[in-house]
């Protein structure tokens, strides 16, 4: 039973969803391990979102004025994940180089495996084109 409370997850990077003058007074809250981003939205009743790197397969930056302001940007993840089509890592501080991390993440991940974008392709069961 020890064994269980003693394992602890190694983040890599870990940040707060940023509201007024970019302070992080929220409770969504951005976890990045070697593998996966988690998201926990919540205080008393929490969700948990868990998105495995390997299933990115492009990303965005968007840095709104109000946003770049304070030092804060979103990323949106476009996966092939059946729950997750689309992730939104809402204002963030530094997200220029957060995106950065991830991608690193995700070469890196699909490397090990021999996975690429192009491998993805109608992996879900949808937008398969081979035919054309």
């Amino acid at each position: 039973m020890a064994g269980k409370k003693d394992k602890k997850i190694d983040y890599i990077w870990h940040d707060r969803k940023r509201t007024f003058l970019g302070l992080p007074l929220s409770f969504t809250r951005y976890y990045l391990t070697e593998t996966r981003l988690i998201t926990r939205i919540g205080f008393l009743n929490v969700k948990e979102d868990e998105l495995e790197l390997y299933r990115i397969v492009d990303k965005a930056l968007q840095r709104p004025f109000g946003q770049r302001i304070f030092g804060c940007g979103t990323i949106i993840l476009f996966c092939k994940d059946a729950d997750t089509p689309e992730k939104h890592i809402v204002s963030i501080k530094c997200p220029r180089e957060v995106s950065d991390l991830i991608g690193s993440f995700i070469s890196q991940h699909r490397d090990r495996y021999g996975i690429r974008g192009r491998d993805m392709v109608g992996a879900a069961g949808e937008g398969d084109c081979d035919h054309l």
